[in-house]
């Protein structure tokens, strides 16, 4: 495989219109999608992390969509691991990936790499785990912000996972895990000639068909979906429990909260998703086109446009 082979990228926080034109893309150009969703690759959620229907795939390959059980972690190392794989096979047999996502960090990693942090010994972690549950998300996330001020503005008192994995690289290391991530690698995660469209449309259009989606959702059957997965028994520090709309739901099941309440705090939550998905999105990634003003079929001439030149020029 030459080095040089295309890779599509179609990048925008959550409901920006990402799968729709991921699917159209890949048909246009012979491609296969890719999936760069951290929640999409949860077999369990198909409808609360608004996994792609059979009907909205089009008859186009999809790849790492639901190919992880939801007691699985799955991090942008683990992504990327299998990523490159499924975009070798991709490309071997003559066509273009299409990646499509909104998780910045697994994006970064297949464009820029990932920093090589050190494995840290499993006893630091245990301790640490244990000091995070004696004294609370709160008090932990006020600690280790006295060390990697970066890392906690971040990340929410309840994200146990990654505030445990922060606070045990700085015991291990003298370091903190901001430091070890700023360290550029010398290539990308998966050698390739990137094209990245990036979709950013009105934060008052993409608020809008977030709260519509979520209604589709509940009607789809979301509420079912999530007393299943409520009787998985699952640890609550994994990922697919970050899921938008898991955790409200759950609360409703659990009585804490009415249906409806639920589901107003859950679409809340997913718009706060996109703000901050946008916010990384102008600060971090490197894009070849941004379309930022309300998505239209022009729109969709422009890009396809944009991408064959793309494909014409590209020595793969």
């Amino acid at each position: 495989m030459d080095d040089l082979s295309p890779v599509v990228i179609i990048a925008g926080p959550t409901a920006s219109g990402k799968t729709e034109l991921a699917q159209k893309a890949a048909e246009l150009i012979n491609g296969e999608v890719v999936n760069a969703d951290s929640m999409q690759v949860y077999a369990d959620l198909r409808i609360l992390t608004a996994r792609p229907t059979d009907a909205e795939m089009g008859g186009v390959p999809h790849h790492l969509f639901g190919c992880l059980s939801a007691s699985e972690r799955c991090s942008a190392g683990k992504w990327l691991e299998m990523a490159a794989a499924v975009m070798r096979d991709i490309h071997q047999r003559g066509k273009v990936p299409v990646i499509a996502g909104g998780t910045g960090l697994y994006l970064k990693a297949l464009t820029d790499g990932l920093a090589e942090v050190p494995e840290i010994n499993s006893e630091i972690v245990d301790g640490v785990s244990a000091h995070y549950d004696q004294i609370g998300g709160e008090k932990f996330l006020a600690e280790l912000r006295a060390v990697d001020p970066a890392a906690a503005d971040k990340l929410p008192p309840t994200d146990r996972q990654r505030l445990i994995r922060a606070a045990a690289v700085f015991a291990a290391t003298g370091r903190t895990l901001t430091d070890w991530q700023a360290e550029q690698p010398d290539q990308p995660g998966y050698p390739a000639d990137y094209l990245t469209v990036l979709l950013m449309p009105p934060r008052d259009e993409m608020y809008a068909a977030i709260d519509a989606r979520f209604d589709r959702m509940m009607e789809r059957g979301a509420l079912d979906e999530a007393r299943e997965f409520k009787m998985l028994g699952l640890a609550p520090d994994l990922p697919a429990m970050r899921a938008v709309g898991v955790a409200e739901l759950l609360r409703h099941l659990d009585g804490e909260m009415d249906l409806e309440t639920a589901v107003s705090k859950a679409k809340t939550a997913s718009r706060q998703l996109a703000k901050r998905q946008m916010t990384w999105f102008r600060r971090q990634i490197r894009t070849d086109l941004i379309v930022d003003e309300k998505f239209s079929e022009r729109d969709v001439e422009k890009i396809f446009s944009f991408i064959r030149k793309f494909l014409l020029t590209t020595r793969a």
